[in-house]
Order: structure tokens, then sequence, then C-alpha cells
């Protein structure tokens, strides 16, 4: 494992994916882990703090994405991941705790850059929640800590730069032993209760951003959790007889929901991800017997999701992993809004999910309040 660390705006996150389509493109299985989507569980916020930690003991919840990077990387190990690169953010007293991964060895690199960098970056960045001078200060702090197995800093370097760079200084990482691996065999999630309701739909419908609203909505009465199926199944090549990685997903879902139930998240998850056929449930009823799920799916005209293609090219949508469409040119952006058309028209003929919403014309908060108030928990 390679834990890319640092402050926010670093590169943490745009260094760690190329290095994961390099590696997959060279036929390495490898596996994708931004450690801010196994934390995305809150409690209700309050006058002083909109996202609170759901436990005092926890603060900043890095024991709880801890925990959960153990079991999703033991779920990837299973599937056939030879190496795994995780970005994010680390404890800046404690650093990471090795302990925790007795499978796996990791190399800590921990990216740095300048003042100036940082603050180019985070105003490149457009995002109205970035805190410059916290940032900062995290930084310098992270600089006296001197956690990390190596120090790249990336002032004025390109992204593949600063990979050749991290791999070069972490030996040619990663080092493999000849032959493949014997997989280890994963015992079964303990049944949890739990609702879940799972937002999908057709490319650029607009699935993450109204079921991150949904969430938001739904954490004001107690603890929640979201969870982006797509961000918990970066596995490449797939395994086999599962394409879209659908059992590695329903399993890490599972062990994400553990965690989070553990720690007083009340009944309601949302789930983001893709869903072509109510038969790819089977795997996550199978995962986690004891819950209900409801589904809903997000429904556009052409035109929209034609607009709303083009938006995700020029940069609008959340900033995820594995966006494959922002900074797409125009002629791949027109294929991608022929291919989402075409998805949403299937689906629909295959009538999948419980509920169906027309998004035409909606903000994300209406759609969102319109999932809200049309599912069987009712908020």
């Amino acid at each position: 494992m390679l834990w890319l660390c640092g402050p926010p705006g670093v590169g943490k996150s745009t260094v760690g994916w190329r290095l994961f389509e390099r590696l997959s493109d060279a036929g390495v299985a490898t596996a994708y882990v931004d450690i801010d989507q196994l934390g995305m569980c809150y409690a209700p916020p309050t006058a002083g703090e909109y996202a609170p930690d759901p436990s005092r003991s926890d603060p900043g919840r890095y024991r709880m994405k801890s925990d959960n990077l153990a079991e999703v990387l033991a779920t990837f190990q299973s599937a056939g991941a030879r190496c795994a690169v995780v970005s994010g953010v680390t404890d800046p007293e404690h650093g990471v705790a090795v302990d925790r991964y007795p499978h796996a060895t990791l190399t800590l690199c921990r990216l740095r850059g300048s003042h100036d960098e940082l603050r180019h970056r985070l105003a490149g960045r457009g995002r109205p929640g970035d805190d410059v001078d916290g940032t900062l200060s995290y930084a310098d702090v992270l600089d006296r800590a001197g956690h990390g197995d190596l120090t790249i800093d990336t002032t004025g370097l390109s992204v593949d730069e600063v990979i050749d760079l991290v791999r070069e200084r972490a030996g040619g990482w990663p080092v493999l032993p000849d032959g493949e691996p014997e997989a280890a065999p994963r015992p079964d999630p303990t049944p949890v209760p739990a609702e879940i309701l799972w937002v999908c739909g057709p490319t650029a419908v607009g699935k993450s951003t109204a079921g991150y609203q949904a969430w938001d909505i739904m954490r004001r009465d107690g603890v929640a959790a979201f969870v982006d199926l797509d961000q918990i199944g970066f596995l490449r090549p797939a395994p086999a007889g599962d394409p879209r990685n659908h059992d590695v997903k329903a399993r890490n879902l599972a062990a994400l929901w553990q965690t989070y139930h553990a720690i007083g998240a009340q009944r309601l998850v949302v789930v983001v991800g893709p869903l072509d056929a109510d038969a790819d449930v089977h795997a996550y009823t199978a995962a986690m017997p004891a819950a209900t799920i409801t589904i809903c799916r997000l429904h556009a005209d052409p035109e929209q999701l034609t607009e709303r293609v083009m938006l995700r090219g020029q940069g609008g949508g959340p900033p995820i992993a594995g966006d494959a469409l922002n900074g797409q040119p125009t002629p791949v952006l027109k294929r991608a809004a022929r291919e989402a058309t075409a998805h949403a028209e299937a689906i629909d003929r295959a009538n999948v999910g419980d509920l169906r919403i027309d998004t035409n014309g909606q903000t994300p908060e209406q759609t969102a309040r319109e999932i809200l108030s049309l599912s069987p928990s009712k908020r």
C-alpha cells in the first residue's frame, strides 16, 4: 500500500488517481481509495459546527476511517488486488496506525508544497469551503511532525513528475513478488439492520449531487452516513464474473455500515451508484441481509442530459476521483451524452428501481426533497 498524505490542495487525489490508472493500464491489479470517502458520517449540524464528528472520542474521524480502510483493503486483496494506492489526510499528531494493516506493506509518502504553491492550487480549485489559512497551518504542523517514510516537495512539478519521483524514491514502487498470491477468503459481514436509499440513474443525471443533498437533509435529524458506491469499488481489472465490481462494492458497503452503525448512525444510508437492472441489487442484499433497500431512479430528457454532460466536462459537479468527463474535449462529451441518453432509455424500459423521479428543470435540492418525500422512510 502506498499512502499519499499531505495538506489539502497539494495534489494527493490527483497524483493517486493518475498512479492508479498508470498501474492498472500496465496490467497490475490495483485498487484506489480516497480516505475521505470512508468517513462521510457526521452528527447533526449545530449552531457552531456544520459537520460535527459523531464521536467525541474520535476527533477528525481518523479511527473511523482507519477501521474502514482496513476492511476495504482486505476486500480488495481477496478480490485479487496486488497493490493499493490511498490518498488522504492523516492524523497530524499520531500519523497512520500501521498496526491496522497487518497484511499490507505500507509506504507513507507525504506530499508538501510551498505556501505560495498551496495558495495558488487552492485558488485554482475554487471550492467555497477551502480554508486557506487553516490549510497552511496544517501544512506547517505536518512539516514539524515529519510523518512519512518519504517526503516529496511538489512545488513547480507536474503530476507525472511527482509520480515518477514518488516511485523512484520508494524504490520503484510497487515491487511485487513473482507469482499470483493466494487470496484469503473473507468472512461474511455481521448482518446489521439498515434502511438504505439508493439513488441511481444515467451518467450526469445528478445522482451524486441530489443524493448528497438528500443525505444532508437527513442528517439534520440524527447521525447519518453517505456512501458513493463508485468510490469504494475502484479495482482494476475487475474480478472475473463481476465486471462492474458489484460484489466488491457490496462487501465494502456492508463493512462501512458496520462501522457507522456502531458509532450511532441512524436508520438511513444514502448510496449513490450505477445500476443497470434490478438483478444487480442481489450482491447487496446478499452482503446486507438485514437491510431494507429502496431504489430511486433519476431521469432526465436527452436535452437535459446533454447539457449536464457538457457542464461536467467544464468542471461542474462534485470534485471526486474517477470523473471520466471533467476536462474532456467536446467530441468525447457529445459521445458520452448519447451514451447517457441510451442508458436512460434502457433502464426506463427495464423499469429499474422502486421510484422514478423526473429531474427536468429541477435544482438538486428540489430533487433531493422529492426523493425523501416519496421514499418509504420520510424524514
